[in-house]
């Protein structure tokens, strides 16, 4: 995996699993991520997890997953999934606790799933997270309106992981009021964060923003065109993220931190007035 900073550049991958990033390539200390191909109908993949939880996102395609555990409830969930791609209605996420085994069948050619990691000695049931159990929203307004899906947050028992998708219309920001979640206040909490994108067409591309506040010690301040199976990792720092006119942006977004509370982050001072833009316009549509 070609990396650039903290980007990581999207590659062919072949059948099977393949770590994206992780702490052994990155500055993460807690969070995981890679993607599972199944390129036949009928493969199978095996995995544990171990000492941490999990959570699958189906990309594309459909599969039948049974989960083992000598710990916790042991589940089978059968021909779940279905979208043709990512920009096709809301995701199937399925949380996994520690101390289990899993089994992925593929049901369909060209199964395509992101499985997100981190620490955890949690021994909470599996939770399939269907389309209907996904919380919608519209956020922002004008050319930083984009559609947010809460799939894996409070409607989920887990340890550490909060795990969502935004989808930014063509030429549309998001992240914007530009956010950070770094430090620990009452508004704010530290989390370690990963983008995972792609675009429609496939050979649009993005642009994604990471900067520090002025005095931070060891600043942060990089900008990366981001295409179609691109990574990001976001160790701290705002990180506003706009999509290319006539391209819709798509990110898996994956959360981690010592505590869970979604929604704990402060926007840049500099740029709050676009969140009182927000409440005016909401105002004036309601």
């Amino acid at each position: 995996m070609e990396r650039r900073g903290y980007l990581y550049k999207g590659a062919a991958l072949e059948s099977g699993y393949t770590l994206i990033v992780g702490p052994e390539n990155s500055e993460l200390r807690l969070l995981e991520f890679g993607r599972l191909i199944l390129s036949e109908k009928g493969d199978e993949f095996f995995e544990e997890t171990g000492d941490r939880e999990a959570v699958l996102t189906i990309f594309k395609g459909l599969c039948s997953i049974e989960v083992e555990s000598q710990t916790s409830e042991e589940a089978t969930f059968t021909k779940i999934g279905g979208r043709t791609d990512v920009f096709s209605g809301k995701p199937v996420m399925l949380y996994l606790p520690s101390e289990v085994s899993y089994r992925v069948v593929a049901e369909s050619p060209d199964l395509d799933i992101g499985i997100s990691t981190a620490p955890s000695d949690a021994k909470w049931p599996p939770v399939l997270v269907r389309p209907e159990d996904v919380e919608e929203r519209t956020v922002g307004a004008w050319n930083w309106r984009r559609t947010v899906y809460l799939s894996v947050g409070e409607n989920v028992e887990a340890e550490r992981l909060i795990v969502g998708e935004t989808i930014n219309p063509p030429g549309n920001w998001s992240s914007s009021p530009p956010h950070k979640h770094d430090t620990m206040s009452e508004s704010e909490a530290p989390y370690e964060e990963i983008y995972f994108f792609k675009v429609k067409p496939s050979q649009g591309f993005g642009i994604q923003r990471i900067y520090t506040v002025p005095e931070d010690p060891n600043p942060i301040d990089e900008v990366y065109v981001v295409e179609d199976d691109d990574t990001v990792v976001i160790p701290r720092g705002y990180h506003p993220v706009v999509a290319a006119p006539g391209y819709q942006l798509y990110y898996l977004w994956i959360l981690a931190g010592e505590e869970r509370r979604y929604g704990a982050w402060s926007d840049d001072p500099k740029h709050k007035w676009l969140r009182d833009c927000e409440a005016i316009i909401h105002d004036i549509l309601s």
